[in-house]
């Protein structure tokens, strides 16, 4: 360095001032065209910006001397480079801007050949130029912060300007003046001073670079001017900027007390209470002073390389056309990848391929992936195109496969575990900010997915009062947060993937899904699509699992080899994403009939479906349905595509086929005469009433595998029962069941209006109505059908009875005449008189 005119001049600053000058202007992309800065002084004319943003690769190829001073000094050769920034745009575009002369050019870099990890930022990188990764966790409120401060002597009057800021509210040691020695009163002049923007983010390291055993640690990021509020809470950012060493002013303060920096009025005047300095730290001595690494960006890059979009692909200019973030390479490979043929199947083998089979799960994943299209009412509300999935099996059945593959292959996800979590680890939190002491806000789990996917595995295992809090996040994608004064609502625009297991550790297939899981009835019916993985034996899905198993840990990566990669799929996803298909009238009258068709089936007695048929099916349907012609990349919802889409809807919501129920223990062979001639209208006696003998006839049909047979031998009844066993499949056992319970609770509701009459039904009548009304839908082609189904129905009422607790016997009239002690003559079951259980209610 020289001196001169009482200065200090940095020659070799200056030099590097003048070679990135010179870069700036004859820098030509390729070694042709125009001047590539050129255009970007145009770009922040257009958008009134300050900051000039240059790629580090253009330098390498000028100059790699440039290169390394900038690398290795950066903190210090950065006023140059500003000061070369602010001398080409005045003499590029001096007439276009004059009121900027004054105006500060701000330089930020990117692009830079290699990033860091923010645990190898160390006291060797303070003041280079370095790249770093991470994840946002909290950001604060953008604040005004002084950068050079113009200070007014109150002692003689005084201006000193351009006192330049050391990470803290710096005053002039000294007075100008000569004759004037002050260095304590100082006025700030607002109005002189240059303030920017500024914003603390708070970085913490991605989970795949934290070492085992370690936690992850953070970093504290400063960011200024126009490159603030462009990372959130939950982005994986690359931050370009150099570390620093501030105080660590806080971490000195003792506990319970905070540090107040305030100055004596006048030193001179209060003696030794003139160097207690800073109040709150009386006891510290200069050598106590304790440091912490800080990191200054100036540029802001999203990590999956694309600063004007998410995953929603919202962009920052909607009036841009979508298609213009994608290369003309990529374009053109997308459309290569939809002419393959049984494009549709082969892009849902690329999901998930160290999963075997579970097609329709991949189906739901793909399409959650996609998304359906996001609408606004005329009033401003949001119609929710995200796409819930919930996956519920039994233990070692991939679900967490399914959750981490979707986690790693979107760019905003997070995944969490549900007994891990609270509510406020779901949603949002209050805290208070260490340093100014007021309250902030700290997103969740849903808020740091915003425009992506939440997987929350263990979703069963959340308590109650934590479920009750995703309610408006998973329908209204919103967060409303009323507590410490602080009262928002705050968004959380992201699909839900949640997998559960079975509340007995085992899904039970003879009872509904919200049986099965400990889920509410209002979560349930905001999942789209719920699919049930049952571990069931089989020789040969078992053997086509276990081969696939032991092929990917034999041969790894060679053992899958999916159609399309996991970088094409992303590309495919957002490129798929820029459509926003409409229904055109077909598909808008298919999409009708099928929700009435469906809610149809729901109130028919017997109906099976995981949970209740609302509006709520209808939306999801129109959103699978958008997503699936965003898989084919049509611009218009078909009538196939809802075709599919309910086909995706009646595999999840129906319950899945449940094991067959043996009710040979229910089946009576007295049963069987009495059937024979009771419910073809003869006025027959008890014939099996005092004797377990069969007679011959169509009263001896048995039933096997829910078939009806003839039994053509005789012999005892209990000859009959050890040959042939009485098996329905639970589905009828359950569409029987329900049929009898409402013919039952309507004939008591009846009862009950008239006032005259038995409150519950003779069996005999029960079974009638119900052969009657299955003969009205011509559902015998023979008289021995109905005998048999005769035969099954008295054995599930006895089920009902015995087993099931469902139904229970009201006392006989003749019974209740006889007396209390007086033997009872046995009744013939099918003059028994059937009720409702009190405590039972209808699925």
């Amino acid at each position: 360095m020289e001196a001169f005119g009482g200065f200090l001049v940095d020659e070799k600053a200056v030099r590097v001032e003048n070679i990135f000058l010179d870069f700036l202007k004859s820098f030509r992309l390729g070694g042709e065209g125009e001047v590539y800065y050129e255009a970007e002084i145009e770009a922040m004319i257009a958008n009134e910006s300050t900051t000039m943003f240059i790629d580090f690769s253009h330098v390498m190829l000028f100059n790699n001397l440039l290169q390394k001073a900038i690398s290795d000094e950066f903190l210090r050769f950065e006023p140059y480079l500003k000061n070369a920034c602010k001398r080409f745009v005045m003499e590029r575009r001096s007439n276009a801007i004059p009121d900027d002369v004054n105006k500060d050019i701000n330089v930020a870099f990117f692009n830079l050949p290699a990033s860091k990890r923010l645990r190898e930022l160390t006291t060797a990188e303070i003041g280079k130029l370095v790249s770093v990764k991470g994840v946002v966790t909290r950001t604060s409120e953008v604040r005004p912060e002084l950068l050079h401060g113009t200070f007014k002597c109150l002692e003689c009057g005084g201006v000193i300007k351009n006192v330049e800021q050391q990470y803290k509210y710096t005053e002039p040691t000294i007075c100008v003046n000569a004759t004037c020695a002050n260095r304590a009163r100082w006025a700030l002049l607002r109005q002189e001073s240059k303030f920017a923007d500024w914003q603390r983010v708070r970085m913490q390291e991605t989970s795949k670079e934290i070492p085992a055993g370690s936690l992850p640690r953070s970093l504290d990021v400063i960011i200024r001017h126009e490159i603030v509020e462009k990372a959130r809470a939950g982005d994986t950012v690359i931050f370009t900027g150099t570390v620093v060493v501030i105080p660590d002013i806080l971490a000195l303060a003792a506990a319970g007390e905070r540090s107040e920096v305030s100055r004596q009025a006048s030193q001179r005047s209060n003696g030794a209470a003139g160097h207690e300095g800073v109040r709150g730290l009386r006891a510290l001595g200069v050598r106590d002073l304790s440091y912490r690494l800080a990191f200054i960006a100036n540029s802001v890059q999203i990590s999956d390389g694309r600063q004007d979009t998410d995953i929603r692909n919202r962009k920052k200019d909607a009036d841009d056309d979508d298609h213009q973030q994608f290369t003309a390479e990529e374009q053109d490979e997308v459309q290569r990848m939809r002419n393959t043929p049984d494009f549709f199947n082969k892009i849902v083998d690329s999901i998930a391929p160290t999963v075997f089979g579970h097609q329709d799960i991949k189906r739901a994943i793909l399409l959650m992936l996609l998304g359906g299209v996001h609408k606004f009412t005329h009033e401003g509300i949001n119609l929710r195109g995200d796409i819930n999935v919930c996956i519920v099996g039994d233990p070692s059945c991939a679900k967490s496969q399914f959750l981490k593959y979707a986690a790693g292959i979107v760019p905003r996800s997070v995944y969490t575990s549900g007994k891990s979590s609270s509510a406020a680890g779901l949603t949002a939190t209050v805290a208070k900010e260490p340093e100014t002491g007021e309250f902030c806000i700290e997103a969740g789990a849903l808020m740091l997915a915003d425009n992506g996917i939440c997987c929350i595995d263990e979703f069963d295992k959340m308590d109650v009062r934590d479920q009750v809090a995703i309610h408006e996040a998973m329908e209204q994608q919103t967060i409303s947060i009323t507590k410490a004064g602080i009262q928002a609502t705050l968004n959380a625009r992201t699909s839900i993937l949640a997998a559960a297991n079975p509340t007995g550790g085992r899904y039970d297939k003879s009872k509904p899904l919200k049986y099965n899981v400990a889920l509410p009835p209002p979560i349930l019916s905001r999942f789209d699509l719920v699919y049930v993985m049952i571990d069931d034996p089989d020789d040969q899905t078992d053997y086509h699992i276990a081969h696939h198993i032991v092929r990917v840990h034999q041969k790894r990566e060679e053992a899958l080899s999916p159609t399309f990669t996991t970088a094409q799929l992303k590309r495919y996803i957002a490129y798929a994403k820029t459509l926003k298909p409409k229904l055109n009238s077909d598909a808008r009258k298919l999409l009708v009939d099928s929700y009435v068709a469906l809610r149809r089936g729901d109130t028919a007695p017997g109906s099976r479906v995981a949970y209740r048929m609302t509006v709520r099916q209808l939306e999801a349907l129109i959103r699978l349905s958008e997503a699936i012609a965003r898989s084919y990349l049509e611009i218009q919802v078909k009538p196939h595509h809802v075709r599919l889409a309910v086909r995706l809807l009646k595999t999840s919501i129906i319950s899945v086929e449940s094991s067959e129920i043996d009710l040979s223990e229910f089946e009576d062979s007295r049963d069987n005469v009495e059937g024979n001639d009771n419910d073809n209208g003869n006025n027959g006696t008890d014939n099996g009433d005092d004797d377990g003998n069969n007679g011959t006839g169509p009263g001896d049909d048995q039933t096997t595998n829910g078939r009806a047979s003839v039994n053509g031998e005789g012999g005892s009844g209990s000859a009959n029962q050890q040959g042939k066993k009485l098996i329905i499949s639970d589905e009828y056992f359950q569409r029987v069941t329900q049929a009898l319970i409402m013919r039952l609770r309507q004939h008591e509701e009846d009862v009950r209006q008239s006032g005259t009459g038995l409150a519950g039904m003779r069996q005999r009548d029960l079974i009638q109505w119900y052969v009657s009304q299955q003969n009205e839908k011509n559902n015998y082609d023979f008289v021995e059908e109905a005998a048999a189904e005769v035969s099954k129905i008295k054995a599930i009422i006895e089920s009902l009875i015995r087993r099931e607790g469902h139904l229970i016997v009201l006392d006989d009239e003749r019974q209740a005449a006889e007396g209390e002690g007086a033997p009872q003559p046995p009744v013939s079951r099918n003059d028994r008189i059937l009720a409702v259980a009190p405590n039972y209610v209808i699925d």
